[in-house]
């Protein structure tokens, strides 16, 4: 008997129990092989931390007791996972800038000994010296390798660091009105945000300032500010960092953001318009949340029909606002006796600002009562042609009559 095929709801072809089996089985298998994968990890770790507790025990080196040593190869096995976590977050870049600083490090570290070995100095301060400048030319090299690996362009090589991704410019500023704005979070989780966001503490600062505030619309706007940053926090693709930079010599916000930019080669999230102005002839990227609300605000052209609720008269003679759902002002001709009603518009034209864009448009009230008569099926009244009048034309006078006389004998018949 044949097999009737079962349609794929997923793929919209037809498919086979076999086939959906198989898949079902494909699926487990991947989930079982990271499941696997993770355990091993565990099982690794685990026995790292035991040999490093038992190492501890039976050396007890520095003449500590078996249990301090116990403890401290404990501690020193948790600080080297924790280390390893962190690295295996870190780019091919960062990891070959850093093994490169170190490496660099090193060698400086060695050359210095050598000199040191040539100085007069006890054996004993030189190999105090010597193990200093080792331990702290390979931590400088190390971090500041790290720092610079991203400068580096590995897609230039080709091959295995083709897919490497380029992360420069991933940091990104955020301003106090931004946070207390509120837009930005709604950007951040429609994925059109990546990258590390970069909170400064004096903002932080100037928020709290703002939570705490007499005024109780400057404390709302402050706490709701500091909501934000929690969600913005609470995001998974996203990496939030406090910046600990303060500039003391600056008092201006406005301008320690600026140089904060700069010095993390970053850009700046912001609505401020003045902002804007100064980080722009500044160099510095700056993306406006109020110029990207204005790009998404939909297009009309003239001549377009468009359908508004009346909400008020305007300033001009026979005139009434109205605004769409994003915030952008219509004004209306001929619509002031329209109001509090939703009545169809012609768009005459469009005109944008700094502020925002304005919708100018003209409401027809002779094509709109038309309308809705078509729509209730009865047609409007014909007005019947008015005939033209006939012309008058004039007699010439003829001969004048002599008036008649009345006499009695007249009369009488």
């Amino acid at each position: 008997m044949a097999r009737t095929p079962i349609p794929s709801a997923r793929t919209g072809s037809s498919a086979t129990p076999d086939a959906m089996q198989v898949k079902a089985v494909a699926l487990s298998r991947g989930t079982e092989t990271r499941v696997g994968s993770v355990w091993d990890m565990l099982i690794v770790r685990l026995v790292f931390t035991v040999v490093c507790v038992a190492a501890g025990y039976h050396f007890h080196p520095f003449h500590l007791t078996r249990e301090i040593a116990s403890l401290t190869g404990l501690l020193f096995a948790i600080a080297v996972i924790l280390f390893e976590i962190r690295l295996r977050r870190a780019s091919l870049r960062r990891l070959i800038g850093a093994a490169t600083g170190s490496i660099l490090g090193m060698l400086g570290a060695y050359l210095t000994t050598l000199v040191l070995s040539h100085t007069s100095l006890p054996e004993s301060e030189r190999s105090f010296l010597g193990l200093a400048v080792f331990l702290v030319m390979t931590y400088v090299g190390l971090i500041v390798g790290a720092n610079k690996g991203d400068m580096l362009n590995l897609q230039a090589l080709g091959g295995l660091f083709g897919s490497e991704r380029s992360s420069k410019r991933l940091f990104k500023v955020l301003d106090t009105s931004v946070i207390i704005d509120g837009r930005v979070t709604d950007i951040a989780e429609a994925n059109f945000v990546d990258g590390t966001l970069v909170i400064p503490q004096f903002v932080l600062r100037e928020l709290q300032m703002v939570a705490d505030s007499a005024d109780p619309l400057k404390r709302q706007r402050g706490r709701r500010g500091l909501e934000v940053l929690q969600r913005i926090q609470k995001m998974p693709h996203l990496e939030v960092q406090i910046a600990e930079d303060d500039f003391q010599n600056i008092a201006d916000v406005d301008m320690k953001l600026i140089e904060l930019a700069k010095r993390y080669d970053a850009k700046i999230i912001t609505n401020d318009f003045n902002l804007n102005k100064v980080a722009t002839l500044q160099g510095i990227e700056v993306l406006n949340v109020n110029q990207l609300a204005n790009a998404l605000k939909p297009v009309v052209l003239p001549g377009e029909t468009m359908r508004v609720f009346i909400l008020r008269e305007g300033k001009e003679y026979n005139q009434g606002v109205a605004y769409l759902d994003d915030g952008t002002m219509v004004v209306v001709d001929g619509a002031r006796r329209m109001i509090n009603k939703t009545i169809d518009i012609t768009v005459t034209s469009v005109h944008q600002t700094t502020a925002g864009k304005m919708i100018f448009g003209r409401y027809d009230e002779r094509a709109e009562q038309a309308r809705i008569q078509a729509a209730a099926g009865t047609e409007p009244p014909v007005p019947r042609p008015t005939p033209p009048a006939e012309p008058r034309t004039s007699e010439p006078p003829g001969p004048e009559r002599p008036p008649r006389s009345v006499t009695p004998e007249s009369e009488h018949s």
